[in-house]
């Protein structure tokens, strides 16, 4: 019984088929486990023998091991090698000796026994096996169709319950996916071992311009698309803005730059008229309609896209700036500029049509550093989008916010910036009229119904409600109106303080900056909006300015006039005596020529306006006398519309100041001689001297002039045969002076020769048969070199005839 329990017991077949077929896997890799383990056992023993052997022959006695003592690391760590390391050949040796190993490491001897083990010798020799039984003992696989993957269907019902629906999944065949694949290969091979011929120019330029019309038509497509229906169109625009990635070298560029302006003009289009705000967690949760659900997708595709959008504008600007080619290597360093334009007409233009959108501010901060960029062409175009923001901005919230950036960019760069960034503060809409029209622009007053209407329409209860319902709308219109203005004046306010910091710190720390000219030019501007409380410091500023002599002639006649419109604002009511100021232009007036002054006299006749004509009461007669002497005298000098701006200027005072027709009178009045060449006004004895000057500008060659010296001699009548036209006589000096402007090198208007003369009085004088004769008179006209009215009709005979 016990030799039957201890053999071990051979599976039946049936016993097979019951294990599962893992189990039957685990079994024959633990077989193979402890057959590898027997072979390395018997390879160890091999080399230990190896080794007594070699010992044997050098008679090298190796002690006896300690089992109390442990191996040496060294002894350790040349076992662990030689293990690595194969069997030696034995075809080598004798076949006595390969016997002789055979049997010794069958059976344990003092050389291979290990002395530190207790173990008796072969205690775990294997009992011999049979070859059936061991084949018998191998695990089997078995052959089992692969199983079929089910589509689970839709049930059926029928009388007798739900009956469940399935269908095989379509096997794939392998063999002739693989196939399919070499195939592919070798038509790839194919291809890669033909040569590529090189296109021509023609063929290049060909095959670009069909790829550009594809871009084209595609762009074309989806910015159609989404100015039909931009709710439900809205993902396309992601479409589109993955074009700016454009990789095909040949047309990159201008697909690129196309993009850029196509997403431009559609966010104008389909940008809503208020800000778009982030929705709360409350609001996200609640359930909403449709439409609503449907709007909000809207607002949120557009804020992210235009977001995007404005981040790919913000790195092209950069790739610029740093000059550096990525690794795609598609734009060249000369494309990058192109592109940096495109990039930056972009964002100006988004800065000047949605100043009430989303990320405005972030425009602004990327538009006034470029307002001072090296480059003139991007300068001038962010700081004409800047005057054109100030000038339509009728809220004044984004202007505040151009003015806050531009002030802290001004600090930050120590005042070395462009003028033209503060000559942007000129075209700011500040004004207590301004503020008035636009809240009027802003609030139309809405026309109600009159009495007869609502008798016609409405019955005796409805022109009660109707009544009740026109005078609440009235108060709240009152209300929101005066809430507007009181908004606008405030931001305002904030927007001047701002201004006058900047104006005020370059004034005190940047006195030869190139600034100078363009602070001086926003003083004299905004200078009735200054606190009372700055007059005098600000008068002794200008002043010192003026004696220091390191300003321009220009930028003095800009202190004069700063200083002229504080006090004709509120610095009426201060007790200043400008005679300083007066004495330096009368002074200076002679600086003014046909040379590169002539700029200066839109200044001169300026400051002439507020100096004399707005200050009449405060100008004394003699100081009147000497300016109109000295204006006369200065028009012999100038050019034709400088003439006119100061001959418009000397008729003016000459109206504000009636008894100065003694000048026209060649007698003198009162004591002394005229000193012209004296630097005050008040002492010089103007009223001894004559206009002498107007009988020089009567034979003057420019019409205009001729006109109003006439004019002038005559006592500036305002009607009679000297009389002015009205487009002259109501036109300011400075109107004149811009509207005859000689910028273009010609006359204005244009003088006609004595040839035209001629040839229109020929002409008025012929009779026109038709259309034929009209032809040849014209030819005759223009081909001949002035023929008298002789040669004309000999010509037109011989012709007739």
């Amino acid at each position: 019984m016990k030799a039957r329990r201890n053999k071990k017991q051979v599976p039946s077949f049936r016993k097979l088929l019951k294990t599962s077929k893992v189990k039957l896997e685990n079994k024959l890799k633990n077989k193979q486990f402890k057959q590898q383990s027997t072979l390395k056992k018997y390879r160890k023993e091999q080399r230990k023998l190896r080794q007594a052997v070699k010992d044997a022959v050098s008679k090298k006695p190796i002690p006896l091991e300690d089992p109390k003592e442990k191996r040496p690391v060294k002894r350790i760590e040349r076992e662990e090698e030689e293990e690595e390391e194969e069997a030696l050949p034995l075809d080598m040796m004798d076949e006595d000796d390969l016997q002789l190993m055979k049997d010794l490491g069958q059976r344990a001897s003092f050389l291979t026994r290990d002395l530190s083990s207790s173990e008796p010798v072969h205690a775990k020799k294997r009992k011999k096996e049979h070859v059936i039984d061991k084949y018998e003992k191998i695990p089997r696989t078995l052959q089992t169709e692969p199983e079929k993957e089910l589509i689970h269907l839709l049930p059926i019902k029928d009388k007798s319950g739900i009956i469940p629906q399935t269908r095989e999944k379509p096997a794939v065949d392998i063999n002739k996916d693989e196939e399919d694949q070499e195939e592919e290969m070798e038509d790839n091979e194919e291809t890669a071992e033909e040569p590529i011929r090189e296109l021509t120019v023609e063929e290049h330029l060909i095959e670009r311009r069909k790829k550009l019309q594809e871009k084209k038509i595609h762009i074309a497509t989806l910015a159609s698309a989404i100015l039909s229906d931009p709710e439900s169109n809205i993902k396309k625009l992601k479409e589109l803005r993955s074009m700016l990635m454009e990789q095909d070298p040949d047309v990159a560029v201008t697909v690129r730059k196309l993009v850029i302006v196509s997403l431009m003009e559609l966010f104008k289009d389909i940008t809503p008229s208020y800000k778009i705000r982030p929705l709360t967690e409350v609001e996200k949760s609640a359930k909403m309609r449709k439409e609503t659900q449907k709007l909000r997708e809207f607002e949120e595709g557009l804020v992210s896209q235009y977001k995007f959008y404005l981040e790919n504008l913000e790195q092209m600007v950069k790739d610029w700036k740093q000059r550096k080619l990525k690794k795609s290597n598609v734009v060249s360093l000369k494309a990058y500029r192109g592109l940096a334009e495109v990039a930056v007409k972009s964002l100006c233009e988004l800065l000047v049509a949605l100043p009430h959108f989303n990320f405005h501010n972030n425009i602004i901060v990327l538009i006034v550093p470029l307002m001072n960029d090296t480059s003139k062409s991007i300068s001038e175009m962010c700081c004409e989008a800047v005057k054109k923001l100030f000038k339509q901005d009728k809220l004044g919230q984004a202007s505040l916010g151009v003015i806050k950036v531009i002030s802290g960019f001004v600090k930050g760069r120590n005042y070395d910036v462009r003028p033209e960034m503060l000559k942007t503060f000129l075209c700011l809409r500040i004004k207590e009229v301004e503020v008035k029209k636009d809240t009027e622009d802003i609030n139309k007053p809405k026309k109600f119904m009159t009495f007869k209407e609502k008798r016609k329409t409405l019955s005796r209860m409805q022109r009660k409600w109707k009544k009740a319902e026109e005078k609440l709308e009235r108060e709240l219109r009152e209300a929101e109106a005066s809430e507007s203005t009181e908004k606008k004046l405030k931001l305002h306010t904030e927007t001047l303080n701002i201004v006058f910091v900047t104006y005020f710190r370059i004034l005190k720390k940047a006195r030869r900056s190139p600034l100078l000219p363009a602070v001086l030019e926003g003083l004299a501007k905004f200078a009735h909006l200054i606190n009372v409380e700055f007059f005098d410091d600000l008068l002794v500023v200008l002043h010192t300015l003026i004696e220091s002599g390191d300003l321009s002639y220009q930028e003095s006649l800009h202190c004069v006039q700063t200083a002229f419109h504080i006090l004709s604002g509120q610095g009426d009511v201060l007790n200043i005596d400008p005679m300083k100021f007066y004495t330096h232009l009368y002074k200076t007036l002679f600086k003014l020529h046909a040379g590169a002054t002539n700029e200066g006299v839109e200044i001169v006749l300026q400051c002439l306006d507020v100096m004399l004509t707005k200050r009449r009461k405060q100008v004394s007669q003699q100081r009147a006398l000497a300016f109109i002497k000295r204006l006369c005298t200065l028009a012999l000098q100038v050019l034709p519309n400088s003439g006119i701006g100061i001959l418009a200027t000397a008729r003016t005072l000459m109206h504000t100041f009636p008894r100065a027709d003694l000048l026209l009178d060649s007698d003198s009045q009162g004591s002394g001689v005229f000193l012209p060449e004296l630097d005050e006004p008040e002492h010089c004895n103007a009223q001894n001297t004559a206009l002498w000057e107007l009988h020089a500008l009567r034979r003057h060659y420019h019409p205009i002039v001729q006109r109003f010296a006439a004019h002038l001699i005559a006592g500036a009548p305002s009607e009679g045969s000297e009389a002015l036209k009205p487009e002259l006589s109501r036109r300011s000096a400075v109107e004149l002076f811009e509207a005859y402007s000689m910028a273009t090198m010609t006359f204005n208007p244009p003088v006609e020769s004595s040839y035209s003369k001629k040839k229109d009085k020929v002409l008025q004088g012929t009779p026109f048969l038709n259309e034929d004769l009209n032809q040849l008179i014209k030819k005759y006209c223009n081909e001949l070199p002035a023929p008298s009215s002789l040669d004309f009709t000999k010509y037109l005979k011989t012709s007739l005839q």
